[in-house]
């Protein structure tokens, strides 16, 4: 039950007001069984083949505000965090995620991560966040076919602080081929834009303008494992009908968190 609120989007407070189990205990838990889950996906994430590939960056924090990190503080796992995340279009999988600072080197780290999951050629899209460029012509070169979308947005009238929390109008949205020949109406990032909403439903570290952020490094990177995991092989899709491990057929059947608790003894057995 408790992993199970986790997964919907429970902070752990309401987790222990629901269950009568101690906030403590349920932090231990989710710590141990996402790392576990980080296991699986690890393992079990590997010889993938896809056709479209969406990729975005979600924001979260650690601790503090990048803003309030002094200089004497090391910040790789404190302040502002992005998770990159890369969506199969087709078939809603989740394959790769990795979580660090929104930098070039993260960049490079994420695509060559999903660079050891997938093993056929396929149509990458991405953001026209500025270090894709270099990252992806150093891990993939010219064996995938790279389209970015860039949106410009225009801020919302009315005084700084009411316009802070204001989304801004989209006044112009454009692609861009970037290496090799990909199709142009599939130059896209409207799935893993939309899977992001779900994401922030799903994991109350991510939601905005709330205090219920991580406060170690650690505990968010379980956090997402775990999200990940119940996302891909526990969850039926709603336009899928089946979970997206199912529909890419890498599961045969929606797994319980059970399947991921006796994964390792299974294992052995087998």
């Amino acid at each position: 039950m408790i992993l199970s609120l986790l997964a919907e989007g429970n902070s752990i407070r309401s987790v222990e007001r629901l269950s009568g189990v101690h906030r403590d205990t349920i932090m231990r838990l989710m710590v141990k069984v996402g790392e576990q889950a980080g296991k699986f996906l690890h393992e079990t994430m590997s010889g993938l083949e896809a056709k479209r590939l969406h990729v975005d960056e979600i924001w979260s924090y650690v601790g503090k505000h990048q803003k309030r990190v002094t200089p004497d503080e090391n910040d790789k796992y404190i302040g502002d965090q992005y998770c990159f995340v890369a969506m199969d279009s087709e078939t809603k999988l989740i394959p790769a995620f990795k979580l660090g600072k929104r930098t070039g080197q993260a960049a490079h780290a994420f695509m060559f991560e999903l660079s050891t999951r997938i093993v056929t050629k396929f149509q990458l899209s991405t953001d026209a966040f500025p270090p894709y460029v270099s990252a992806v012509d150093r891990v993939f070169g010219t064996e995938i076919d790279y389209g970015q979308v860039q949106k410009d947005y225009v801020s919302a009238p009315g005084k700084e602080a009411s316009r802070r929390y204001t989304p801004g109008r989209i006044i112009r949205v454009a692609r861009q081929v970037i290496s090799g020949n990909p199709k142009w109406e599939d130059i896209s990032t409207s799935h893993i834009e939309r899977a992001n909403l779900s994401m922030r439903m799903g994991m109350r570290r991510l939601t905005r303008l709330t205090n219920a952020y991580s406060k170690k490094w650690e505990n968010l990177n379980a956090a997402l494992c775990l999200y990940f995991w119940h996302y891909n092989f526990a969850r039926v899709h709603e336009t899928l009908r089946v979970t997206p491990a199912m529909e890419h057929g890498i599961a045969r059947r929606i797994l319980t968190w059970n399947d991921l608790l006796n994964w390792q003894e299974q294992k052995i057995a087998a």
